[in-house]
């Protein structure tokens, strides 16, 4: 109608002080800002978890154990293991001792060994008379005795595995990064290079690989088809390690390089989140890693997550899964969760492959 003025209504209008940056972040209270993270669903102390991923991932399995969740142990340590090795044999740190799990093509192949769908390529190293596991290299430090004995010890192991995925209810998966060690032929993927712990590096066998975003989604797609095949109520929650790379096999600085991996990793993340009702993303990278954080959550090498950091992280996902819908009635819903003290977490117990590759700088 003539001389009628049109409301303007933009789209941003009526939406939250998270949704901006001044309020959400430049002139927020507090850091990480409130209401960074709101779930798609929450997890209670009944919850049965699994974890696994790169080196950070063992920060979120250990805090939630001592925060009173149900994280699930399928090869818990043997009475015959001194508790402070512990960590340094592989137990405690992630549901089954599996190891790190530094890439989505890593985790995949393990699952389709668990369920006779593949059968790795090279799958014992051998190094000064001593045998390795080459899919999960520093679980055994000194290595065992026979190449007999690796494999003995694996297929224990991958039943271990399946009864954790099959006890899932919710996964956590912390990706980490997108370079890779492969065998050339069969495409076997491997936690660490040729040659660092075990082995010897042979550029007929085996090749470096940066997976490309598609390969990094339709992995995961298929680790959650393989799940949900045996569990449909699954659920899974994704972050991505803050941890920088130590080294980087491209031709690239390793600074542009681990920008480039990290934001190769939240863009798959961004677009399972979008594509999948049963896929929530936690950031903790952003919290961690982004500028605002001024790398106060870092020590001095600019590398590792200090104990404050991982203080910030784990809190922040506590509170938005606080259990308060669990059954009160259970005797580990009734046990307050602990205070999570910097002074608590250990900077030395995070057992890491990848950080190994510090040895060959200059």
């Amino acid at each position: 109608m003539e001389g009628c003025s049109v409301p303007i209504v933009s789209p941003y209008e009526n939406l939250e002080k998270r949704a901006f940056w001044r309020s959400g972040v430049a002139e927020a209270d507090s850091y990480p800002p409130e209401a960074i993270y709101k779930p798609k669903f929450t997890i209670s102390r009944e919850t049965r978890i699994l974890t696994a991923g790169s080196c950070f991932a063992q920060h979120v399995g250990r805090v939630l154990n001592t925060s009173g969740f149900s994280v699930i142990d399928t090869e818990p340590m043997p009475d015959s293991c001194p508790v402070q090795m512990q960590r340094q044999y592989g137990y405690g740190l992630y549901s089954a001792r599996y190891g790190n799990l530094y890439s989505v093509r890593q985790f995949l192949q393990l699952l389709q060994e668990a369920y006779g769908l593949f059968e790795p390529s090279e799958p014992v190293w051998e190094r000064d008379g001593r045998y390795y596991d080459a899919l999960r290299p520093s679980i055994e430090p000194q290595g065992y005795e026979t190449a007999r004995h690796v494999q003995t010890a694996r297929k224990a192991h991958l039943r271990a595995v399946r009864e954790a995925f099959e006890q899932a209810q919710v996964v956590i998966f912390t990706l980490g990064l997108t370079e890779a060690w492969e065998h050339i032929e069969s495409g076997t993927v491997y936690p660490t290079a040729p040659g660092t712990i075990a082995h010897s590096m042979d550029n007929t066998t085996f090749a470096f690989r940066n997976f490309r975003t598609r390969e990094i989604s339709d992995d995961f797609a298929a680790v959650r088809a393989l799940i949900k095949a045996r569990s449909p109520e699954v659920q899974f929650i994704l972050t991505v390690s803050p941890v920088p790379l130590t080294a980087t096999a491209t031709t690239q600085h390793v600074l542009p390089a681990t920008v480039y991996s990290k934001s190769v990793l939240r863009t798959v993340c961004g677009e399972l989140y979008e594509d999948f009702n049963d896929v929530d993303y936690f950031p903790s990278y952003e919290i961690v890693a982004s500028h605002p954080g001024k790398a106060a959550f870092f020590e001095k090498n600019l590398r590792s997550v200090s104990p404050a950091g991982v203080e910030r992280v784990m809190r922040c996902f506590l509170e938005a899964h606080d259990g308060k819908e669990s059954d009160q009635s259970s005797p580990k819903a009734k046990t307050p969760a602990p205070d999570i003290s910097a002074e608590g977490l250990d900077r030395d117990d995070v057992q890491c492959e990848e950080a190994l590759l510090e040895a060959f700088g200059k």
